[in-house]
């Protein structure tokens, strides 16, 4: 089954037996750059020098990717100047990841679990239902990033962005840091795509930068 680069993020990030999120504010910022990513990797959109553009509005045919396509869209039409990557993930990156997890619902891998937290806050949780597609995903990345394989592009897309929002817990419990960045650099910095997706990844690594610093600032009292 394939599935988006920000489905797998959303994957990744998700407890396979509780359904809670580890580092939601992580991964809603790398499910939004994921999904940018695919538009970009799919020929739909360009990012560079901070700003993002409509390239070729046409449908791709993925409905995830369609419905990111036609809010990006509107939402740079609706402007008289380019727009900033940053400004579309932070309007992104909290509906963009419950569409993503919606999604994963719709394709059997998560199920919806409703209930209300002290009695009184409606709360949402997504265990795992069919595992075989993160299974999958995970020995992927341990191969590229842990023994060493050569990485095709998508994995080496996701790597970048696991890099860039902090997810190495996530997706290699246990391992410290230390030891994962300089292989997931190595990956992240490589010549794996053309020029226009090398591109839109070292901006949407700046703009994820960008919005994790605002964002800690923000809740630092």
């Amino acid at each position: 089954m394939a599935v988006s680069l920000g489905e797998e993020i959303m994957l990744l990030s998700l407890d396979d037996t509780t359904g809670a999120a580890k580092g939601e504010s992580a991964a809603r910022w790398g499910v939004a750059a994921g999904m940018l990513l695919e538009l970009v990797m799919a020929g739909r959109v360009t990012v560079k020098s901070g700003r993002v553009e409509v390239f070729d509005p046409t449908p791709t045919g993925d409905p995830l990717l369609d419905g990111r396509l036609d809010r990006l869209v509107r939402w740079v039409h609706g402007a008289s100047s380019s727009r900033k990557v940053v400004d579309w993930l932070t309007r992104e990156h909290v509906k963009g990841s419950q569409d993503v997890v919606d999604s994963l619902c719709a394709r059997g891998l998560v199920t919806e679990e409703r209930h209300r937290a002290l009695g009184l806050f409606p709360v949402r949780r997504y265990p795992e239902a069919d595992g075989s597609v993160e299974r999958e995903l995970r020995a992927r990345l341990a191969a590229v990033v842990l023994h060493g394989a050569v990485p095709d592009a998508r994995t080496s897309a996701l790597v970048a962005l696991v890099h860039a929002t902090g997810m190495h817990p996530q997706t290699f419990p246990g391992l410290p840091k230390k030891e994962l960045a300089p292989r997931m650099t190595e990956i992240a910095d490589g010549h794996w795509a053309g020029v226009s997706v090398r591109e839109a990844i070292r901006n949407l690594q700046a703009a994820i930068t960008t919005v994790t610093v605002v964002t800690v600032l923000s809740v630092v009292p």
